[in-house]
């Protein structure tokens, strides 16, 4: 409250000094009556006097002197224009239509409609006064991308983790998802995973988004947990006139080989005599997909690497996104504005999967294995017609934000509010595990392994073979009267009547994560810049409410996965893309898994397992609190700088439950409530300094201070024991926030003729990251806690290209390059390993993918669009182990992906998309990079549709 009072003190009496004169308002728009953001507004015979337009291309001059001057206004891409005003004291409002078109010697060329889109995210990117890259809708509708992760993977210094084929968690600048921010509309998404703050960008498509902003030097008006950047996304502005947009594609899924439907609709306009502006779009997208997909685990023993644990599982998947989105702004005057802004997404996954695990491997002899049982298990839903016999995740998310922009005087007053709110649903998620495991009695009436024997096959660890073999009596094993027994051959694993049901389970799982955020700022001019502060509010809360049922069959009926009473599907495919040797063979129907009844009492009991879902319950609720105070200041015509301090202060509250099961194996077990608080403040300064060389050569530089807070999962102190596997998961209440003081220096050179050269180096100092640390207890127990490292470092060089090549003669004009790469080089210390010593072998930051690349080549004419692009990640340390032998890595990754249009009218045109020709998987490695942990195959798709877009002025 104190600071609060300060800087209105401060600012109230800054206005006292104010000179007085004309305010100039205006908005710049595009032909179609199309926002231009990025438009550069100067009164030409008054040195350092003028504006850029907003995300709106509304603009705003303080303190214009009186008397006739020459306002003019320039667009890369578009004809300049410029006007004569007569300013007088008051208010003076005008506006700008701009039409496309680069003079290039005598030759005006006209430009497309893929790079007018272009030209506005390069105009606004270059207008701002931090280092960010921009991507508008039309760049991203060149794209062949159907979520708003997927257009990110190509802005440089970004990767995506995938998810399904599809990209998922962003991590920029090498700074893992946790690290980084996004917003919808300035106001933050809360997020529907469970145990973490990551945001789903596959929840959101592409098509319901105008702008992309990645900030990667924040400025103190925005939130500092942002080490990595900052993503704004900008739903679509409203036309200053009406606006009908339709598209309707299919498409197919090599995989799946089923049909893509998608569809999207947006309308916009202006009404009650130009006061009220609407813009509602709608998006649909419906994608049957799968995986076909290998998994390994490695141990080690004094004849090296083996695997410990391998498992085939296939994936049938349907995704259902739906969209909507509503943008409503009045304008009372030109001096008071008021907005709201709207956006649901709702995204169902229906999955099957089918999973053999041929589990607790050891070494017999040489390459011979014994596997101490074999695993089939099949993961599906309740046989109602919502969740149709699988697993349904149901993820939303709904965000309004309103708002208000006031000129009081030369001052201007803006205030913004927000709601958001993210779940995630599963409701009534069944397995089915039948197990193969040879068992015989010991004396003591305890059960004791035999085994199921394989050759392992690993002369290619990165294809991992199990090959089945028979036992012809040369491998035994004696039990305790002495009597030789010998162990099965996995050929006999083609009875299906040798596995027997080990567990039928049902859960439901629900998340929440609700945002309520509000802010007010004030802006006030003075000679050659401004100054600017503010206050902030964001309080959040987040539970998770798990349950999970074991069911206990009380007849025989399911005694076998041969038996009759178990409808069984098999899963043998020639074609499974890990290999054809890889087979998985046949499983318990998921359509008679849902159709049980488990309310029946005469066959089931259900019993309540609380050692499966205890611990992760939780609630967390955080309240951070913000002031800041900033000036822009133009030291010269061409030498300008944005300084100021941000304070954040955190408090949050968060109760959990410690399930401790008794470690005597008597099956009894304690839960515990805990909760805990933690109140910390930030202090973040920060410098920004631009330096205009020319008009489109441009230096940057910037010191800023950041921060990410630890999950809130991993700051509930809970504590979950599992004496069966003798490992100990924990939380820590003594987490510290990750801060960093980051270094980004970038130089921009833009060309009247769409395109940018662009060059930069960053350099990151960050304490206190977080890791998950491996430990040994007294009592033996693997334990696994969240601990904070010391310190680590990442630096980085970002050089990006793009140019369409309008200087070469006729018909290769319409050639285009756009090509960005982005290389990251990063160290840690403080990392511990099982023993507790320090360890030195750590290749990185995990997330830090050394080497980035985009590139694509694209041919536009009047009515035809190609582009062919290509997408590169290296790899990077995932997840630490507690040595280098268990440190899991994300392997790169190579995606080319093609797409054209053709525009038979200004109004039609068609569009073909392919994604993913070459098949990249998703894979993880163990270790070294020849050693597979995870392969996951996704095939190709396809998108062919047309295309509606109509305007009126």
């Amino acid at each position: 409250m104190r600071i609060l009072l300060f800087l209105i003190t401060l600012l109230c009496a800054l206005t006292l000094t104010l000179a007085q004169g004309t305010v100039i308002t205006g908005k710049v728009v595009d032909e179609n009556g199309l926002a231009m953001p990025g438009a550069t507004i100067q009164l030409t015979n008054l040195d350092q006097v003028g504006a850029y337009s907003d995300g709106e291309g509304s603009f705003t001059i303080y303190n214009v002197p009186s008397g006739t001057h020459t306002i003019s206004v320039t667009y890369i891409g578009y004809k300049s224009m410029s006007q004569e005003i007569n300013a007088e004291a008051g208010l003076l409002n005008l506006s700008f239509q701009l039409d496309p078109g680069v003079t290039l010697g005598d030759e005006v060329i006209i430009l497309g409609d893929r790079l007018k889109g272009q030209a506005k995210a390069l105009n606004q990117q270059r207008s701002n006064d931090n280092i960010t890259n921009i991507v508008a809708a039309d760049q991203i509708g060149r794209f062949p991308d159907a979520n708003v992760g997927d257009a990110m993977k190509r802005i440089p210094g970004i990767t995506m983790q995938g998810d399904q084929g599809e990209a998922r968690n962003i991590i920029i600048r090498g700074l893992a998802p946790q690290l980084n921010s996004v917003m919808i509309n300035g106001n933050r998404i809360p997020s529907a995973e469970g145990d973490n703050r990551n945001v789903q960008m596959d929840l959101i498509p592409a098509d319901m988004i105008q702008t992309i902003e990645v900030n990667k030097a924040i400025t103190p008006d925005m939130d500092a947990d942002a080490i990595g950047g900052s993503v704004n996304l900008v739903t679509r502005a409203n036309p200053y006139g009406e606006r009908i947009s339709a598209t309707l594609a299919s498409g197919y899924n090599l995989l799946a080989e089923k049909p893509i439907w998608t569809g999207a609709l947006i309308y916009g306009n202006r009404f009650l005599n130009d006061k009220l502006g609407a813009v509602a779009s709608l998006s649909y997208n419906n994608h049957d997909f799968g995986s076909d997909n290998i998994e390994a685990e490695w141990d080690q023993d004094d004849e090296g690497a083996f695997v410990k644990s391998f498992e085939t599982r296939i994936y049938e998947v349907q995704r259902i996104r739906r969209s909507a989105s509503l943008n409503l702004d009045y304008n009372f005057n030109e001096r008071n504005k008021v907005f709201l802004n709207s956006m649901y997404n709702w995204r169902d996954d229906w999955e099957n999967r089918y999973r053999e695990v041929i589990d607790d491997i050891s070494r017999i002899e040489g390459n011979i294995f014994m596997a101490e049982k074999v695993e089939r298990q099949t993961k599906g839903g309740l046989g109602n017609d919502r969740i149709d016999n699988r697993r349904l995740e149901d993820q939303r998310v709904i965000a309004f934000s309103g708002g208000g922009e006031h000129l009081l005087g030369n001052a201007e007053l803006t205030w913004m509010a927000g709601y958001a709110k993210a779940s995630e649903e599963r409701l009534n998620e069944r397995y089915a595990q039948f197990t193969a495991e040879p068992e015989f009695e010991e004396e003591e009436g305890e059960d004791a392994p035999l085994g199921i024997l394989y050759r392992q096959n690993i002369t290619n660890p990165e294809r991992p073979l199990m090959e089945r073999i028979s036992n012809n009596g040369s491998f035994t094993q004696t039990d305790f009267e002495g009597n030789v027994i010998p162990m099965l051959g996995s050929s006999a694993l083609s009875d299906l009547n040798n596995y027997e049901l080990d567990e039928i389970t049902e859960e439901t799982q629900y998340t929440t994560d609700t945002d309520i955020n509000g802010r007010i700022d004030l802006k006030l001019p003075i000679a050659k810049g401004f100054i600017k502060g503010g206050v902030s509010m964001r309080y959040k809360e987040k539970d998770r409410d798990n349950n999970f049922f074991e069911i206990d069959v009380l007849n025989d009926e399911f005694e076998s996965l041969g038996a009759s009473d178990v409808p069984r599907v098999d899963k043998t495919d020639p074609d499974f893309l890990p290999g054809a040797e890889y087979q998985a063979g046949e499983f318990a129907s998921p359509t008679w898994l849902g159709g049980l009844n488990f309310n029946d009492d005469s066959r089931f009991e259900k019993e309540s397992k609380g050692d499966e879902f205890v611990a992760g319950n939780y609630v967390a609720d955080e309240t951070v609190t913000a002031a800041y105070i900033m000036s822009k200041y133009n030291l010269t015509d061409k030498l300008s700088t944005t300084i100021g301090v941000r304070v954040e202060n955190t408090n949050i509250e968060y109760t959990g439950n410690q399930f401790i099961e008794d470690n005597l194996g008597e099956d009894e077990e304690e839960i515990i409530q805990v909760s805990n608080s933690d109140n910390y403040t930030n202090v973040l300064p920060g410098i920004h300094l631009k330096y205009d060389l020319t008009d489109n050569f441009i230096l940057r530089g910037a010191w800023t201070n950041s921060l990410a807070r630890p999950n809130y999962f991993d700051l509930v102190p809970f504590a979950d024991t599992r004496a069966e596997d003798e490992e100990l998961f924990l939380g820590n209440p003594e987490l510290e926030p990750t801060t960093s003081m980051n270094f980004d220096f970038m130089s921009e050179l833009y060309f009247k003729s769409i395109g940018l050269i662009s060059a930069g180096y960053f350099h990151k100092e960050i304490d206190d990251f977080i890791y998950v640390g491996q430990s040994e207890n007294a009592d033996g127990f693997n334990v696994f806690q969240p601990q904070n490292g010391s310190s680590g470092t990442i630096n980085g060089i970002e050089i990006s290209a793009q140019r369409q090549l309008d200087f070469l003669p006729g018909m290769l004009k319409g050639f285009g390059v756009y090509l960005n790469y982005t290389y990251t080089s990063s160290d840690v210390s403080g990392i511990a390993n099982e023993d507790g010593e320090e360890r030195n072998d750590v290749s990185g930051l995990p997330g830090t993918a050394e080497n980035l690349f985009n590139a694509s080549l694209s041919f536009e004419t009047e009515k035809l669009v190609l582009r062919a692009s290509i997408n590169y990640s290296s790899d990077y340390v995932d997840e630490l182990g507690g040595d280098a032998f268990t440190d899991r890595y994300y392997d790169k990754q190579t995606f080319v992906d093609l797409n054209a249009s053709y525009a038979f009218t200004p109004k039609w045109r068609i569009f073909f998309e392919a994604n993913n020709i070459t098949n990249q998987p998703l894979r993880f490695y163990q270790g070294v990079s020849s050693r597979t942990m995870q392969e996951e195959f996704y095939n190709a798709r396809f998108n062919v549709g047309v295309k509606f877009d109509s305007f009126g002025r």
